[in-house]
């Protein structure tokens, strides 16, 4: 078993809620490159030859696994990019928890790209768990850029699940899912920003089989003067049906942006978005701040329960 040291054994705390094992199916990528891996029986890693990255095989016979393949950089000035496949056979039902952490004690900038493709069989069951995280004493910035691809087969159902909520100065995230018939799609998206980072994402879901649905729900909070930007386009061709619901709570001098995209190529496809920006309620203050909190604790109760 490798032996972490202590920063990163505190960044995979901060990523990993599930706590990060050297057991079973895991990658732990640090500095670019591979720090530690296994393979269990029906999960298999293998690192790509032609580029940087891991394709992990998921058979069919997975049933209620977790695979781990968390990224850790603390190298000031190191951009670290990474292409990871994933095939996962007919049948399987896993967990997939990914995130990347960036502890930048330096001046320069450290940014992680992680491009993320994922071949869905049908009758799947995939649950897809990436947190992002940056801390350090440094004035470097920390950027991190992930590209997620999803090619979603008959009847499967796919979760994605991304929290991005302390540290990060900048990031542009991009995902892509296409949808056959019968397969269902469920984005839970939770976001903060504060000081003057920037947050832009952009999701695009396609619904080309008949019985398809999406359900996207995207939280925000943004404090100080950062900036963010979530632009949703969802564009179905069959019978099909998405709910976009994007919802931010806006402070201080930040700025935010929700930009919907809908569209509809079939009669019967039905799609709908739905937009609220707006501040934290006066009363709802008030209320904690007679059970004795300060301000700024009954802030940090109203965020922490709007994000969950």
């Amino acid at each position: 078993m490798m032996t972490l040291d202590e920063i990163t054994k505190k960044v995979l705390e901060q990523i990993d809620a599930s706590g990060f094992k050297q057991s079973g199916a895991f990658n732990l990528r640090h500095n670019g490159i591979a720090l530690c891996h296994g393979d269990s029986e029906h999960i298999k890693i293998k690192k790509k030859q032609d580029k940087q990255g891991i394709d992990i095989y998921i058979d069919g016979k997975t049933d209620g696994e977790e695979v781990h393949i968390p990224v850790v950089v603390d190298a000031t000035g190191m951009t670290d990019v990474v292409y990871n496949d994933f095939y996962i056979e007919e049948g399987a039902n896993v967990t997939i928890v990914a995130g990347c952490g960036i502890h930048n004690s330096g001046c320069n900038e450290s940014r992680h790209d992680g491009i993320h493709t994922f071949h869905v069989e049908k009758n799947c069951n995939v649950r897809y768990v990436e947190k992002h995280y940056g801390e350090g004493e440094g004035t470097g910035t920390r950027v991190l850029n992930p590209v997620t691809e999803v090619y979603l087969g008959e009847n499967s159902v796919f979760t994605l699940d991304t929290a991005q909520i302390k540290g990060v100065d900048s990031t542009v995230r991009e995902n892509n899912v296409y949808l056959e018939a019968n397969s269902k799609l469920y984005v839970i998206e939770k976001l903060m920003t504060h000081g003057n980072q920037e947050a832009t994402s952009n999701m695009m879901v396609e619904m080309n089989g008949e019985g398809s649905s999406a359900q996207i729900v995207s939280r925000s909070v943004a404090k100080g003067s950062s900036r963010q930007i979530f632009h949703p386009r969802a564009v179905g061709k069959n019978l099909c049906h998405a709910h976009v619901q994007c919802d931010s709570i806006i402070m201080d001098h930040a700025e935010v942006s929700s930009i919907p995209e809908i569209n509809a190529k079939h009669v019967d496809a039905a799609i709908i978005h739905e937009a609220a920006i707006g501040r934290i309620n006066d009363e709802q203050l008030v209320k904690l701040r007679t059970l004795g909190m300060t301000e700024e604790e009954a802030e940090g109760v109203i965020i922490e329960n709007f994000l969950n």
